[in-house]
């Protein structure tokens, strides 16, 4: 017999918890993947069902939590500097939040979205808006909305659930208080 065909094979198997942990590993790291794109694949907040809650820092330094509102019917309205429909509406919300911000059962936020702190900034004097307002960072809040763009408005009820969503921007201060109204009440 040759030297070559006298060799046999000498390699080392693998302990059987090694490969079972290399399994499990795995496992784990595909199970992470499908929640991830479970989460990335969830439609918008359902009406009805309870709002996520989030921090907003505003552009003034206050950090506003929407737990903190309790009770209170919520407005949040997506937008950005860049965005015209956005400058549409941006007086038909200020004229909202002027009707009930005396009463402080009606709280508007505003979440600027992908935007720049010094163009968000002149929007906002522009518009004379001056309910809350704050940058999304990292775009955390729209992420938890799963919004499809700018301007859209959430609005939730005294429960802090989901009561109306409007994708695109509202004509006049008349069609937002049509739906506060029967929230207030």
């Amino acid at each position: 017999m040759t030297e070559e065909a006298s060799i046999t094979r000498t390699g080392k198997r693998l302990p059987l918890w090694v490969i079972a942990a290399s399994f499990t590993g795995l496992l784990a790291f595909l199970a992470l993947i499908a929640w991830g794109m479970r989460l990335n694949q969830a439609g918008p907040i359902a009406i009805g069902q309870k709002a996520p809650g989030f921090s907003l820092t505003t552009f003034d330094g206050q950090t506003l939590k929407t737990a903190d509102y309790s009770g209170k019917v919520l407005v949040i309205n997506f937008w950005a500097s860049w965005c015209q429909p956005c400058e549409q509406e941006a007086d038909a919300m200020e004229q909202a939040w002027q009707t009930y911000k005396p009463g402080g059962q009606v709280v508007f936020l505003g979440v600027d979205y992908v935007d720049t702190a010094p163009q968000a900034l002149a929007f906002m004097k522009k518009f004379d808006v001056s309910y809350p307002n704050g940058p999304d960072l990292r775009t955390v809040i729209s992420q938890t909305f799963h919004t499809t763009g700018v301007p859209e408005t959430y609005i939730l009820d005294r429960q802090g659930k989901l009561a109306y969503v409007k994708v695109g921007h509202f004509i006049s201060a008349e069609e937002i208080t049509a739906v506060v109204d029967g929230l207030v009440k």
